[in-house]
């Protein structure tokens, strides 16, 4: 499995962080690519729950997530499946002297096993996912932070 991963210091506590992450109904102004939430099954974001949402035009299509681990204020771990990857994503909040450090991991696969795919996924997919995990935080950031300065 291919890995990827992105962190971000944030200036607010963990569970200010944690709070708007697991906000279905903010996502699309912050993961990349999402365009809206189909459909949410169970108790989000606690484990056994499922969240079935649609990219933009061109993205990754259909996205199914199911969650196979929480722990509040420390993070959740998702088997995630499109059309082209099947993988598990992790969060995690670790909180520190000045804030929380998020911290997103991808650990995907490619559902084409085409010989040449472990090239192509190095040359020309990985960096892309990463570049993804990247502006997610970035836009993440960007929330808590606005989220935090309207409630002051």
């Amino acid at each position: 499995m291919t890995r990827v991963r992105a962190s971000i210091a944030i200036a607010a506590l963990a569970s200010e962080a944690e709070e708007l992450w697991y906000d279905p109904r903010r996502w699309p102004t912050f993961i990349d690519g999402l365009h809206h939430v189909a459909r949410l099954e169970g108790d989000w974001p606690h484990e056994g729950s499922r969240v079935l949402w649609d990219s933009n035009p061109g993205g990754r299509g259909r996205v199914q997530e199911h969650v196979t681990a929480y722990a509040a204020r420390e993070g959740q771990t998702l088997d995630v499946e499109d059309e082209k990857i099947r993988g598990t994503q992790t969060v995690t909040f670790t909180p520190t002297d000045t804030g929380v450090t998020v911290t997103l991991e991808l650990r995907y696969e490619l559902k084409d096993r085409k010989p040449f795919m472990p090239v192509f996924d190095l040359l020309f997919i990985r960096r892309p996912q990463r570049d993804s995990l990247a502006r997610t935080l970035r836009r993440f950031r960007t929330e808590v932070t606005a989220e935090r300065e309207s409630s002051v």
